[in-house]
């Protein structure tokens, strides 16, 4: 007799909430602040498999550095850090703005996550190359050598846009901050990140990689084949996975994280791997600094799961108002990282309210003068300036061409005809 067997079911993840219905954060597995041990940074990949499931945190409810990862840290860089966030919060405000106002076309905010950038970059020396996604902007806004006004003509496209036009807004570039090209391209910045970490190593340098991917990057083959080559050849990189529990609008288990860690992963493919508070500045530069050391050191790569919340849409073309609660963030258990910052820096006795309300003015207002004098450069949506045909042709060859001078002479004609035909139109 064939014994009856229930009916196979596909399972599909679905998130603990949705508009009308608040998020259960219960799948989150905190743990509480100094309760997660630091190993040596030469410790083998296998020993950190706790560390992968567990949450390294550092600042306590009541704004205390616990535990064995609080860091040696001077105050003046922790108001630094502060200044930092700000910077980026007041700078991703003003430019969410900007674009609604059509005077950009496109922008990504980094809301809620502007310590995992910020407190990163401290523990990164001159020479090391970041290899970024679209929500690092804290990375170049933490230094003072980064102008503001270009990465806003960058995101406007203008005549002063260092990248002539050739990438999309925030898709920025600076070689001599060491910040790669960020590419739309999902989970690229990682095999890109290991091959440079491999030269480095190769040429007997000293410097190291550090690249970025949100979780819903996690699915990509890329991620995979990079894990394989750092594990295989300890590459000196730094790999962090941003969890912020949204890819547009599929949740994080979606991509693999309803049953295990995005950090399980690294220990899995040899590779020592730490979950973290992404909203616990002191957290982020304490492992952030643990990486770096254990890189340059040549015990091998890490991995990093900064656990967090993208506050805001994924980008100004997206509402999240469609497919989770409006509250979630201010509900999310792990908090907002200025505000856990700030109370850190008050009980210290370094800082005050009224300090901090300052500061956040002086930012506001950097922002608006940087803007100001961005749009002065023209090239905003409003102003409809269309670039010049060369434009077009320029800046890739340093002698053009042949044929491209042919198709530039044909290009210029075409255009000259259809000026002309919208003039006799008009009149």
């Amino acid at each position: 007799m064939t014994p009856t067997r229930a009916n196979l079911q596909l399972h599909v993840p679905e998130p603990t909430g949705r508009p009308g219905h608040e998020t259960d954060f219960g799948y989150l597995r905190v743990a509480p602040a100094g309760s997660v041990p630091r190993p040596a940074v030469d410790v083998s990949p296998l020993e950190t498999a706790p560390l992968a499931e567990s949450l390294i945190a550092v600042l306590d409810a009541e704004g205390r550095a616990v535990g064995p990862w609080a860091p040696e840290v001077d105050p003046a860089l922790l108001q630094r850090g502060m200044r930092a966030m700000l910077r980026t919060r007041a700078f991703d405000a003003r430019m969410h703005v900007a674009q609604r106002q059509r005077k950009i076309s496109f922008y990504m905010q980094c809301l809620g996550e502007e310590a995992i950038a910020c407190a990163h970059t401290m523990a990164l020396e001159p020479g090391d190359m970041c290899f970024p996604s679209y929500r690092q902007q804290g990375l170049l806004l933490s230094r003072d050598d980064v102008s503001m006004v270009e990465m806003m003509c960058q995101a406007m496209s203008n005549p002063r846009d260092p990248l002539r036009g050739r990438q999309m807004p925030v898709m920025y570039s600076y070689k001599r901050a060491g910040f790669f090209s960020i590419s739309g391209n999902l989970a690229t910045q990682f095999i890109q990140a290991v091959g440079w970490a491999m030269a480095s190593a190769i040429k007997g340098d000293s410097r190291i990689a550090s690249a970025w991917i949100g979780d819903g990057a996690t699915a990509e083959s890329d991620f995979h084949t990079a894990l394989t080559f750092a594990h295989v050849y300890r590459a000196p990189v730094i790999l962090n996975v941003v969890n912020n529990q949204w890819a547009i609008s599929t949740f994080q288990a979606i991509a693999g994280g309803e049953t295990t860690t995005f950090a399980q992963r690294g220990v899995g493919s040899g590779l020592a791997s730490l979950r973290v508070d992404g909203n616990d500045f002191l957290a982020v530069l304490a492992a952030s600094r643990w990486a770096a050391e254990r890189a340059r050191g040549n015990f091998g790569p890490t991995l990093i799961e900064w656990v967090t919340y993208r506050g805001g849409a994924h980008s100004t073309s997206d509402d999240p108002s469609r497919y989770r609660p409006a509250n979630d963030w201010q509900r999310f258990p792990l908090g907002d990282p200025i505000a856990r910052l700030k109370q850190h820096l008050i009980v210290l006795g370094t800082w005050s309210d009224a300090q901090h309300e300052e500061l956040q003015r002086q930012m506001e207002a950097e922002v608006s003068a940087a803007l100001k004098e961005a749009e002065s450069h023209g090239g905003t949506l409003i102003d409809q300036h269309v670039p010049p045909i060369e434009s077009m042709f320029d800046d890739v060859y340093r002698d053009m061409p042949a044929h491209l001078q042919g198709q530039l002479k044909q290009a210029r004609a075409e255009w000259e005809q259809q000026s002309h035909a919208a003039v006799r139109q008009e009149g």
